[in-house]
């Protein structure tokens, strides 16, 4: 599959902005499963200066700066992926979810070096906290020596079975904690609080931001076409990195688009700043998924 993606972000300040410094995750993550076939970015003002870099989980971003007063920015990026097919795996050849959990414990034993990254993603991080009442939450999919590929699947339909999605029923400010609770949200939140119960659980998993096409190849509707959406990444070796996305009910493949993963959302906002000045503002986002001919 082939997809031109247009992502329009549009700032209108209450007041003049005199210094801004912004940095952006738009550019489209190259990966075996994806190529970027082009990239562009249109912004209104001009920057002062504008520098393409890599973060720290190797994502390519943006850096702008804005040393000129300013009351309106708008961000446009457009992009041409290429979606390559997975081969087919079966979830139940991954190790045992226990036994990965025992590796990726602390011990005095020298870890591979895939085991070593993906300790980066099981700790807690801003938006994900570690509660045990996120590891009984999943209990009833990890029984002793189930396949962790397959407990992430299970976990992944009981989510999607038990919490509704309601947009405006939650902000970023809202708690993993609430989203249990209140079993409603969007897309960020079901992802996570998926991630919360496997890294509660001992295990890895990692946050991913994209898009996924408006009408999925099985001819289902997908909740979160035309918007920014995310999903959960789980290491699940010796198949390695599996995703699944607990929004839409389904394993990840050709219908999403992948822009940059992380630890949760904080690392891979699509735009982020720091400002001096500007009040109060308006947020516009506009996203537009386009199937092209292949």
């Amino acid at each position: 599959m082939r997809y031109a993606v247009r992502h329009s972000t549009e700032y209108e300040y209450g007041g003049v902005v005199a210094h801004s410094h912004h940095l952006l995750h738009l550019t489209p993550r190259e990966s075996a499963y994806q190529r970027c076939l082009g990239h562009s970015l249109l912004l209104d003002p001009k920057p002062s200066s504008a520098r393409e870099d890599v973060d720290a989980f190797g994502n390519p971003i943006t850096r702008l700066e804005y040393d000129r007063s300013h009351d309106r920015l708008t961000v446009t990026a457009e992009m041409q992926v290429e979606i390559i097919p997975r081969l087919g795996v079966s979830l139940e050849s991954t190790e045992p979810w226990d036994s990965v959990r025992g590796r990726l414990s602390y011990h005095a034993a020298p870890m591979t070096v895939a085991d070593l990254d993906a300790c980066r993603f099981r700790m807690r991080s801003s938006h994900v906290l570690l509660k045990r009442a996120f590891e009984d939450y999943a209990e009833d999919c990890f029984p002793r020596g189930r396949s962790l590929a397959a407990a992430s699947e299970d976990l992944m339909r009981k989510i999607h079975r038990e919490f509704r999605y309601e947009p405006g029923s939650t902000v970023n400010r809202t708690s993993t904690m609430d989203v249990l609770k209140s079993r409603r949200g969007v897309c960020q939140d079901f992802t996570h609080f998926m991630i919360g119960c496997l890294r509660s659980s001992g295990l890895a998993a990692r946050y991913v931001s994209g898009y996924v096409r408006n009408i999925r190849k099985d001819g289902l509707a997908a909740i979160g076409g035309d918007a920014s959406h995310a999903w959960v990444s789980v290491y699940c070796p010796p198949l390695g990195w599996l995703d699944f996305d607990p929004t839409n009910d389904c394993l990840v493949g050709a219908d999403h688009v992948t822009l940059a993963w992380g630890r949760d959302f904080g690392d891979v906002s699509p735009l982020r700043g720091m400002i001096v000045g500007g009040g109060r503002h308006k947020l516009k986002v506009d996203v537009r998924v386009q199937p092209l001919a292949p």
